[in-house]
């Protein structure tokens, strides 16, 4: 599988540590979106690049960290065909791509440990899509997209 993954500079060492996990426990190819250090970035910037990555079909799957993951959640889901959801637990993360079909996975870096991280991680990697009656709630979710796309 390929996943892009990006962050702002408050992400930044979760970042690292994520695509250590990807590479080592999933065997995902990554593709490092930015940015590439500590000093103040915009998290927008980074947001879209992820979310563009995967809309594009370049990635089946993209991650963004932000200090919190509001910020780059919210600029991520800008981008159509995009549903990143802000994840805390594992519960959370669990029902992202249960019901939602998540395709990009927010955390907060200073929100959450890198072991809980790890853990959200785990559980949104190895948890499918149910189908069946959430497909028309993402149909809904789709429309109202296009709506506002025109």
């Amino acid at each position: 599988m390929k996943i892009a993954i990006g962050s702002d500079h408050g992400g930044f060492e979760l970042k690292q540590k994520i695509i250590q996990e990807l590479t080592q426990t999933y065997g995902a190819e990554v593709v490092d979106c930015g940015c590439s250090g500590t000093e103040s970035v915009d998290y927008p910037d980074f947001g879209q690049k992820v979310a563009e990555t995967v809309a594009s079909g370049e990635a089946e799957r993209g991650i963004v960290i932000c200090g919190t993951g509001i910020g780059i959640s919210i600029s991520a889901n800008k981008v159509p065909g995009i549903r990143a959801a802000l994840c805390t637990n594992e519960y959370m993360a669990k029902m992202s791509r249960q019901h939602n079909n998540a395709n990009v996975l927010a955390m907060g870096a200073r929100v959450i440990g890198d072991e809980l991280a790890k853990d959200i991680l785990r559980v949104w990697m190895t948890t499918d899509y149910e189908g069946g009656r959430h497909q028309r709630r993402l149909d809904k979710i789709s429309a109202i997209e296009e709506k506002y796309s025109r």
